[in-house]
């Protein structure tokens, strides 16, 4: 090469996406839930238990389901690549590999940062991740207009939803 040149880069598929935490996450408790409870381990099986688990599942994790298709608002359908490998056993590093593959956007998922309930001054949060903390819970404040109402509303369902927050906390 001439001085001063720069070499080509080296393609490499795993620089793009070091990781799927959403999806080896997710993946590996469905995985240890289906053996826990000692279901049998046929691709039909996992397919119609992985459709079940996913109706249960919140922000990232549904979205997760969304894209192998295991919702039913679904568009497309690839949760044989999911269901056939885990019934074989197949390391769930190895089966998000091959979504990536399928599905990019799979690769995207990231989990938000979680807040310090114990810690973090509620007031200095913005509206959207108080609503963000009551969401995550399943909840949702009905009348609530100002930021004091959301602050109100989650210090109330603290201790239901994070009770060692909530007794950490020396400010309620």
């Amino acid at each position: 090469m001439r001085e001063g040149s720069v070499e080509p880069p080296v393609w490499a598929p795993s620089i793009s996406c070091p990781s799927f935490p959403v999806c080896i996450s997710y993946l590996g408790r469905f995985y240890q839930d289906l053996k826990d409870r000692d279901v049998t381990f046929s691709p039909a099986t996992i397919e119609n238990e992985l459709i079940k688990f996913c109706r249960e599942a919140r922000g990232k994790e549904n979205r997760l389901c969304y894209y192998i298709g295991a919702t039913e608002d679904a568009a497309t359908k690839i949760i044989n690549e999911v269901s056939k490998p885990l019934a074989h056993h197949i390391p769930v590093e190895k089966i998000c590999e091959k979504l990536k593959k399928k599905d990019s956007q799979i690769c995207e998922l990231k989990y938000d940062k979680q807040i310090d309930l114990s810690t973090v001054d509620l007031k200095k949060l913005r509206v959207k991740e108080l609503k963000k903390i009551l969401d995550d819970w399943g909840e949702t404040c009905k009348g609530c207009a100002e930021k004091s109402d959301y602050i109100r509303k989650i210090n109330e369902l603290m201790p239901k939803y994070a009770p060692k927050a909530a007794s950490a906390r020396t400010d309620l």
